[in-house]
């Protein structure tokens, strides 16, 4: 019985996450308004009856695969970060200013491009859309404390220069969708507001 019952949970979050993986990318390509049942349980491969069994509404839904992406992300900027304090470790110690740039690359890096999209796909359509923005609002909370503390632990732990961080990755996120910053301009970017961070010369 519990080996059978193991089964069963391992089925059901196979298909939790082929539903959350399904409506990030129908949210990427198809917008807010574009990301509906049938679409999603198409990009699945499942029915619209397993959606509903595991998220009652479609809102439910596509803020749970806002999470579920941003989550994702984060994982990795965690992981690569301790794989290279791992190394300096073992090199010596890493400096702090390897460790803030390191993390400014990884976070800006999880804050842009066209996944990135439908985040903001949410954050718009939410304005006028009060079910959405009840759901969307403690999913942001969520991660937005979860972003707060990964600055806190690698890049500064002044409070105001957290948000201060956090405004200028997610302002050039933004601003990267339409047009998308070289990689040298975008290391150009990091690398002034690092020496900023560490009181070097502010020009």
């Amino acid at each position: 019985m519990p080996l059978k019952l193991g089964r069963q949970e391992d089925r059901s979050a196979a298909t939790r996450r082929a539903l959350l993986d399904a409506t990030v990318t129908c949210l990427a390509e198809l917008g807010y308004t574009g990301t509906t049942s049938a679409a999603v349980a198409a990009r699945a491969g499942l029915s619209r009856g397993a959606q509903l069994h595991h998220f009652g509404t479609r809102d439910q839904l596509v803020v749970a695969a806002v999470e579920h992406l941003a989550q994702q992300r984060l994982r990795r900027v965690r992981e690569q970060m301790a794989q290279l304090e791992l190394r300096d470790a073992e090199d010596g110690g890493a400096t702090d200013h390897r460790r803030r740039g390191t993390a400014l690359r990884l976070l800006s890096d999880a804050l842009s491009g066209p996944l990135y999209a439908a985040s903001l796909e949410l954050w718009v359509a939410a304005r006028a859309h009060e079910e959405l923005r009840a759901e969307l609002v403690p999913t942001e909370d969520r991660v937005n404390a979860e972003l707060a503390e990964m600055c806190r632990t690698y890049v500064t732990q002044d409070p105001i220069e957290i948000r201060l961080t956090l405004d200028l990755l997610l302002g050039r996120g933004v601003s990267g969708l339409l047009a998308p910053h070289s990689h040298e301009r975008q290391s150009e970017v990091l690398a002034a507001w690092a020496q900023r961070l560490q009181g070097g010369p502010r020009g």
